[in-house]
């Protein structure tokens, strides 16, 4: 017996029937009918192209939304560290689309933050307090969650699931972004769950979730796909197929099918519209091996977390490299375990990424080669402190990173600030 249904849609050339098919395959009219205040949360981390839910498919769901009932709708996202969400929305469009299409743009990293529990994980994370509400007014307002499909370089998948982790604050994401991570995941989700899960798979990206803007021939998968269910860990289940992996192979949808918290088999899930068997292919979801020959990477014999400092540092190594002309020249060193003799033969400028190396070997490096010449970035997936230090050392003015005016850049960070964003924002002057 089937528990869950997925639909996955060929969009073919008609984006509107096929996102109000998908809706109205799961009664998110009726949903919405009897729950008019509407939550939106998109996939926005970055105004980089394709790594942010197409404003397209997100017109479509808040046009749906308005016709439905809904009394009230917010667009809402809480962008990657380095960024903040303001400059994100207005530079991908979704403020505008969120204004022309009956919603109001939310900005989660702006305004007071209140306290949640991960009961799993055991402590405190801050949300905004507009995500609270969602939380305590679960059973009165609608959300529904609107991803972009995408591999990940730590997590192998971000989707539904992976998608609220945008849902906390910036300081609170680094406590735990590492091989805990995983578990993380799946706590948010336990804690809040969508109503619905429309996942754009307009395009996917290979070689994980940020991929440089020089490799999108490599990178680019055009599924012309959505994907949308109401057991968001079973449409992350689906997608996981589309990928090529089993849920085994993806931590966090594993932690949340181990927590009880969806249907997480395949043989469960009945698929309505296209069939699963179309996708044959396995996509890598590692980096893909481009990087600056003259930058020495030192890792961690006895711990070096993907999840943590490796892969994001490894991803903006990349992405200034190649799409930025970023200078190579200095040595990174990260994890914990370290060949002293290695460690004593680095020259020149060093980044040193991570808690563990911090501990380990920063204060060494400090007194041989002198704190100009030491970067650091102290905590797991720093990375706020891991593109300052790459800018600095790359010689990347990050203004020249935004594709706007930096007069608008700083007007908008001004604005921001204005209303009291917690973003972790990378220094505008970087040397």
């Amino acid at each position: 017996m089937t528990h869950t249904t997925v639909s996955l849609i060929d969009v073919k050339r008609d984006l509107p029937g096929a996102v109000a098919l998908v809706m109205d395959e799961h009664g998110v009219a009726d949903i919405v009918k009897a729950r008019p205040e509407v939550y939106v949360k998109v996939n926005a981390i970055d105004f980089k192209p394709y790594v942010f839910t197409s404003p397209a498919v997100v017109a479509q769901v808040l046009d749906y939304c308005h016709d439905a009932g809904a009394e009230k709708i917010y667009l809402m996202e809480n962008a990657t560290q380095a960024n903040f969400t303001r400059l994100v929305f207005h530079v991908t469009g979704l403020e505008q689309t969120a204004r022309t299409h009956h919603a109001e743009p939310l900005y989660l990293d702006e305004g007071k933050q209140v306290p949640v529990e991960l009961p799993h994980m055991g402590y405190r994370v801050r949300v905004s307090r507009h995500v609270k509400h969602i939380i305590e007014e679960r059973d009165s307002v609608t959300y529904i969650n609107v991803p972009k499909l995408k591999t990940h370089s730590m997590t192998v998948l971000t989707c539904g699931l992976k998608n609220q982790y945008g849902l906390l604050a910036h300081a609170d994401r680094s406590p735990d972004h590492n091989w805990r991570l995983h578990r993380k995941i799946a706590d948010i989700y336990s804690v809040i769950r969508p109503d619905f899960t429309l996942v754009d798979g307009t395009v996917g990206t290979a070689y994980g979730h940020y991929p440089p803007i020089a490799l999108h021939k490599q990178s680019l998968v055009p599924f012309n796909m959505l994907i949308g269910g109401t057991d968001t860990l079973a449409v992350d289940t689906v997608c996981a197929r589309m990928f090529g992996y089993s849920v085994d192979e993806v931590k966090h949808l594993a932690e949340a099918r181990d927590m009880g918290l969806g249907c997480a088999d395949l043989e469960q899930i009945e698929v309505l519209g296209e069939k699963l068997g179309r996708f044959r292919r396995k996509y890598p979801y590692e980096l893909y091996d481009a990087f600056p020959h003259d930058v020495e990477i030192i890792r961690g014999e006895e711990r070096n977390c993907l999840e943590g400092c490796d892969a994001n540092t490894m991803a903006l190594l990349q992405v200034l490299y190649l799409d930025f002309d970023g200078r190579g020249g200095f040595t990174i060193v990260m994890g914990k375990g370290f060949d002293r003799e290695r460690i004593d033969a680095i020259e020149g400028k060093v980044l040193v990424a991570g808690p563990c190396a911090c501990e380990e070997v920063g204060g060494r490096l400090v007194k041989r080669l002198g704190k100009k010449n030491v970067f650091f970035s102290r905590e797991c997936n720093d990375l706020a402190g891991t593109t300052g230090a790459l800018n600095r050392l790359m010689r990347v003015n990050p203004l020249k990173m935004v594709p706007i005016n930096p007069v608008k850049s700083l007007e908008l960070l001004a604005q921001a600030r204005l209303h009291r964003t917690t973003a972790r924002i990378t220094p505008i002057i970087p040397w």
